[in-house]
This record gives structure tokens, C-alpha cells and sequence, in this order.
């Protein structure tokens, strides 16, 4: 995302989420623990505009994604979305649908890495979330239920039909979208969806463990190679080499591959400054 902004000012607080900034790791809570985290239409939108706004400062290197409680996130909130949407007309479900996608493209578009700290349900959207981040850190009590077909909706909801068959391949995805049985921890490890399972009521923690290794190394490379993961995924691989070498050829330019050369000559750890 370009960092050039407008004259509006920076979002002092947001209402849906809380949000902590610290040593260029952000901290990104959904704040609902007695409805497990369940996502309103106001906590959608706060969370497009508040990754833009993070993806414009450039002044976060990663970011670590959570739920306060016992739950990660519980998808859609029944009552004041799904229950809502029933009296909305077709123009109106479009723009929310459109906006929990944007959502999604925001995670995947976003400069930084994004790491979700999973424990209890992820569920529908909440999974989906999870699905978007770059990495999934999970306890043993983390379940991932992707529902929609069981609310009489397509299981392809805000790009989970795009997503997971890339992370755990066509089969698997075909059956946790059609039939939205639950993931335990152990088979989503087994199958991929998991990037690291720790001890019980330890994925906060591990999380922000990798967040702060992620924000002390070379942030324009770890920015590169997830702007290549995601551009890549549709292209031949003709187009792919290339797109790599335009990218290896402008970071070759840069400080950091400088910097590396030098720490080496000079046996000492190189000091990353992401340009």
C-alpha cells in the first residue's frame, strides 16, 4: 500500500479493536471475550481501515492478531449481522460482503507479516481471518470451523475457497468447506493449517516471540517475499522468475544487502534497517 496519505490524521483509538504498538510489533485484539470475539460490522471495518493506516506509517514490521478470552474469534456475530442481513436489500449485502473481503486483502496485502495467536474456536470468519494471516500460532484447545455451509451459505466466503486449498491442498479444503466440521489443533497441524502448535495457553505468547524476531530482521525482504507468496500463487512460472528476478535485482540496490555483506566481512550481526 502506498504510504503517501491525505490530510485526515491518524485514529486515535478504535472502538472494535484494541490496539498496541510496541518496538514495531502491533498488537491487534478483537475485545468481545463474552461472545468469543464475534465480529460486528463496526469490527470489519475497523479492521480495514486500521491495516491501511498501519500499512501507510510503515512503522510496524509485523503484527500479531488475537482474542481476548477463552475463544480466538467466533466467526459473524448471529444477532447483529446475520440477523441483520436479513432485512438488507442486495445492493447492501454486497457492499458487506465486499467490505469482509476487503478485510482479507488487507491481511494479505499488508507490508508486514501478520501472525494469528489461535486458542479456542476460530470459527467462520474468524477461521477464515486466521486463514489470511502468514502465520497460524495455536494452542491444543485451538478448533478451526469454517460454517458457512451450515448457516445455508457458499463455504467460498471472504476468499476461503482461494486461500485454503493453497494452504492445505484441494481435498482437505473441499471437505472443511462443505461439510464445516470442526479442526482440532492436532489434525490442523497434521494438515498444514497450523504453523506452530504450543503448550496449552502458550500461542500469545509464542506469537508475539515470532512477531519480535520478524520485526528485527530485514523488513523489506520479509515485505517482498509475502508481496511474491501472494502475486505468485496465479502465475505461470515464466512470469514467476521473472517477478523474482525485478525483485532481486531492486533489492540488490538496497541497504540491507549492503549491510549483510559488511556484518559478514566484519564477523558481526548485521543491523537491519528495512531499506
Amino acid at each position: 500500500m502506498s504510504p503517501f496519505t491525505g490530510s485526515a490524521a491518524r485514529t486515535p483509538s478504535w472502538e472494535h479493536l484494541r490496539v498496541d504498538l510496541t518496538d514495531g510489533v502491533a498488537t491487534v485484539t478483537l475485545a468481545r471475550p463474552e461472545k468469543l470475539n464475534a465480529l460486528t460490522f463496526g469490527a470489519y471495518a475497523d479492521l480495514r481501515d486500521l491495516l491501511a493506516e498501519l500499512s501507510r506509517e510503515r512503522s510496524v514490521r509485523a503484527l500479531v492478531l488475537a482474542g481476548e478470552g477463552r475463544g480466538f474469534c467466533s466467526g459473524g456475530d448471529v444477532d447483529e449481522i446475520i440477523g441483520a442481513t436479513l432485512s438488507m436489500d442486495t445492493a447492501q449485502l454486497l457492499d458487506f460482503n465486499r467490505m469482509t473481503g476487503q478485510v482479507v486483502r488487507a491481511i494479505r496485502e499488508c507490508p508486514f507479516p501478520v501472525i494469528a495467536a489461535v486458542q479456542g474456536v476460530a470459527a467462520g470468519a474468524g477461521a477464515v481471518l486466521a486463514l489470511a494471516a502468514d502465520f497460524r500460532v495455536a494452542d491444543p484447545t485451538a478448533r478451526f470451523a469454517f460454517l458457512f455451509t451450515r448457516v445455508g451459505l457458499s463455504g467460498g466466503d471472504m476468499g476461503a475457497a482461494y486461500l485454503l486449498p493453497r494452504v492445505v491442498g484441494l481435498g482437505h479444503a473441499t471437505r472443511l468447506l462443505m461439510l464445516g466440521d470442526p479442526v482440532r489443533a492436532p489434525e490442523a497441524e497434521r494438515i498444514g493449517l497450523i504453523s506452530e502448535l504450543t503448550e496449552e495457553g502458550r500461542a500469545d505468547e509464542a506469537a508475539h516471540q515470532l512477531a519480535h524476531r520478524l520485526a528485527q530482521g530485514p523488513a523489506l525482504a520479509y515485505a517482498q517475499t509475502k508481496a511474491l507468496l501472494t502475486s505468485e500463487l496465479d502465475m505461470p512460472l515464466a512470469a514467476s522468475v521473472e517477478l523474482d528476478a525485478s525483485t532481486q535485482a531492486l533489492l540488490m540496490t538496497g541497504e540491507d544487502y549492503a549491510e549483510f555483506h559488511a556484518a559478514f566481512t566484519e564477523k558481526r550481526p548485521p543491523k537491519w534497517s528495512g531499506r
